[in-house]
């Protein structure tokens, strides 16, 4: 569910002031659009620079996904933006990130696709830290895998797993992966995935999005039967979820999970 976004000068004069320790003098605010998971997202003018900030009540439940964020930031690749700081006063924890200059991603224009696979192939090359804890790929999918297959899903990799296009941003001729609310342990190969079901949510056939995702070299390195294990395990969960919620948006991406289980069972083998 999104949150309504709360403007930064609504804050709470506490809230302000421990952004202002980290920052310097504010001279301006904009509350900006895109993504559903934080209250306040905004660009600040400061006399130390533009900086984004991001963040959510204290006592939220998803302020755990902040908290994640901010455990495997030093982790994370150039592809992503850096995070400068964090603070938590006032009942609210705020994130603070280099500004980005640019636009989310448009998964129906070649040129952008082929700077996120870029991004992916970057990202694909960093091992999930032993010294975070994260959730690996079993224990978020493997209540709807079949028994067994499970296991099918483990592995190192640092997986972002929500390739949204509010959730990556073009940027001086590059792509840029930005909110890690769900950064994962687990075979690298799932990324792809989670890429090929975005591009199909943008209009793509389940052929052409397997087209983008098979370029990651981790996809031709899978095991013919985990990518159709995960496969169904994705189009279980996405059926679960629209079946609680019916919202079109849940409807449609159910289907689409469904339909790119049924390509990679016809076509797995020849990955």
């Amino acid at each position: 569910m999104s949150m309504p976004r709360v403007a930064f000068d609504d804050l709470p004069p506490a809230v302000r002031q421990a952004v202002t320790i980290q920052t310097g003098r504010i001279t301006t605010t904009r509350t900006v659009g895109g993504g559903i998971n934080s209250a306040v997202a905004a660009l600040l003018d400061t006399e130390t620079g533009i900086v984004f900030v991001k963040g959510i009540p204290a006592d939220h439940p998803q302020v755990a996904s902040q908290k994640r964020e901010i455990a495997i930031s030093p982790y994370l690749p150039a592809a992503c933006p850096r995070l400068l700081w964090h603070v938590e006063a006032g009942g609210w924890v705020l994130l603070g990130y280099e500004a980005v200059d640019g636009r989310h991603a448009d998964y129906t224009n070649n040129d952008d696709l082929t700077l996120v696979l870029a991004a992916l192939v970057e990202l694909q090359e960093v091992s999930a830290p032993g010294d975070v804890h994260l959730k690996t790929a079993v224990e978020r999918w493997g209540k709807y895998a079949k028994e067994g297959q499970a296991e099918l899903f483990a592995g190192e990799a640092l997986l972002h797993t929500d390739f949204a296009p509010d959730n990556v941003l073009i940027d001086s001729g590059r792509a840029r992966l930005i909110d890690w609310a769900w950064p994962t342990r687990g075979a690298a190969w799932i990324d792809p995935f989670m890429l090929a079901l975005r591009i199909m949510e943008a209009g793509a056939t389940a052929a052409q999005a397997v087209s983008w995702a098979q370029r990651v070299p981790s996809w031709h390195e899978s095991d013919p039967k985990a990518l159709g294990a995960f496969a169904a395990a994705v189009t279980e969960l996405w059926r679960e979820i629209a079946a609680e919620d019916p919202a079109p948006w849940k409807v449609s991406m159910a289907d689409h999970a469904a339909r790119l289980k049924t390509y990679v069972f016809v076509t797995r083998w020849a990955f």
